[in-house]
């Protein structure tokens, strides 16, 4: 891995009037072009069912149907093309701070210099989302997130890089993409109808896994091709240019307003939304399996490790091993029509919690290359689809009111997790590579049982609730 005393009730996650997000819009029934047009006041086009071996194929396949909502469509190109590019910048950053300083404390310095304001803007980011009109929130952050790539290319095109200036950009990027996230996951909910969120979600998730696979493939080349100070320039150049596309697709969003009243984006919505949380016991269940699957399992940190002990310090292998999960989560993605489809969604939810501890312990006790990253691949999956429900639950059981900071919580949980599980896998390293990871692996899946149990509300949660 990608929440008043009880449960909100199912009629507070009812998805909003499309006339509450423009009082002035025409009615979507009177009309069946303006209906189709988001820039027409509804953003949620219309969106046929097909019968016969179509329904059959979808229950299978990737379910394509929500990129037949323009509003929908375009954001997701946008995110899909950006990500791709940022992935690039992701790899090269880290090289080009090696070469600055040859130093691997300063590479670990630039992950704390993005993991705090990623926390600290992530939270408020997601309260500024349910106070302010959303497009014009992601169309700023994203202008912050491409500004400090700009910065990037124009330092290294003029060779006045410095270390400390570029983990101030790493910083800066990493703002712009804490606030960037939640908004854009809020946004979702507005542009696509509840049964279809799950595909929307698996929709993102899955092209987000392709460019973590491609991205870092397609930099190793450029690397390979342009050496040097060029590689860099290029990696960024690319960057820069592919992300004006996600600019161009938040701009061409509808207008998205505030359906909180006059709520304000600072420390006090900040806390409205951590004590809703705390009062949904299905909510606080969504991000505590998140944290026992990241904290508990993740074994990122014992790949170089893993490798000089059983693969010989071969660099292939590293690459297989870092890529596998990955690659499992954009096959998981494309053959996952049936994840919509699921009723009992919050026992699904556990099941694939567990699924990626149990593939993860055994991938740990595996000693040749393909059947490691066979069982890793198995995790990705398992892992895709845990997200998607996750997020599904977030965007449907909150109010709109609330989604941002619901997606807030969400992100600052999601940076955070894989990062502890790190610091955890590296700790008990020392003991052993193969006991920090294998054991890992099983207490995840022994303590999402437990939480299944301790926490019914989770694994009573059904597709019924999901599309209300």
């Amino acid at each position: 891995m990608t929440p008043p005393a009880n449960d909100p009730p199912a009629s507070d996650a009812k998805a909003p009037d499309p006339k509450a997000l423009d009082p002035k819009a025409p009615d979507p029934k009177a009309s069946s072009a303006k209906a189709a047009d988001p820039k027409a006041g509804d953003p949620k086009a219309a969106v046929t069912t097909a019968g016969g071996t179509g329904a059959a194929r979808r229950r299978i396949m990737l379910d394509p149907r929500p990129l037949r909502i323009p509003a929908y469509r375009r954001l997701w190109t946008g995110n899909a093309i950006s990500f791709f590019g940022y992935q690039l910048t992701a790899v090269a950053i880290p090289v080009q701070i090696y070469r600055l300083t040859e130093s691997s404390l300063w590479v670990g310095m630039m992950g704390l210099a993005a993991f705090v304001p990623l926390l600290i803007f992530a939270l408020w980011g997601g309260a500024l989302a349910d106070a302010v009109d959303r497009r014009r929130l992601l169309i700023v952050a994203s202008l912050v997130t491409w500004s400090s790539t700009l910065v990037l290319f124009l330092l290294t095109l003029t060779d006045t890089m410095t270390p400390a200036v570029l983990l101030c950009l790493v910083a800066l990027q990493s703002s712009g993409v804490a606030i960037s996230m939640p908004t854009r996951q809020a946004i979702y909910p507005r542009l696509v109808e509840p049964e279809l969120l799950p595909a929307a979600n698996t929709l993102n998730s899955t092209t987000v896994q392709a460019a973590t696979v491609l991205g870092p493939l397609v930099a190793g080349l450029i690397f390979t091709v342009r050496p040097g100070q060029a590689g860099l320039e290029t990696a960024y150049a690319i960057d820069a240019l592919l992300f004006t596309v996600g600019i161009w697709a938040a701009w061409r969003l509808p207008s998205l307003p505030t359906t909180g009243g006059n709520l304000r984006g600072g420390a006090k919505a900040v806390g409205a939304g951590l004590r809703y949380i705390a009062g949904s016991t299905l909510l606080l269940g969504s991000f505590a399996i998140d944290l026992i699957a990241m904290v508990l399992a993740s074994p990122r940190a014992l790949y170089p490790e893993f490798v000089d002990e059983y693969f010989g310090g071969s660099g292939a292998a590293l690459g297989w091993l870092y890529a596998s999960v990955a690659l499992g989560s954009v096959v998981g993605g494309l053959t996952s029509g049936w994840i919509g489809h699921v009723r009992r969604q919050g026992r699904a939810l556990v099941a694939a919690v567990i699924c990626w501890g149990l593939a993860v312990a055994a991938a740990g006790m595996a000693r040749q290359l393909w059947l490691v990253v066979a069982l890793l691949a198995v995790a990705g999956a398992a892992d895709l689809v845990s997200s998607v429900y996750r997020n599904t639950m977030l965007q449907t059981v909150a109010p709109d009111e609330m989604r941002g900071r619901m997606q807030g919580a969400f992100t600052a949980v999601v940076a955070g997790g894989p990062r502890l599980g790190d610091l955890r896998a590296g700790a008990l390293a020392t003991i052993g590579v193969g006991f920090s990871w294998v054991s890992g692996g099983i207490v995840c899946a022994i303590a999402a049982a437990l939480l299944a149990l301790a926490m019914p509300t989770l694994t009573r949660y059904t597709r019924a609730e999901a599309a209300r």
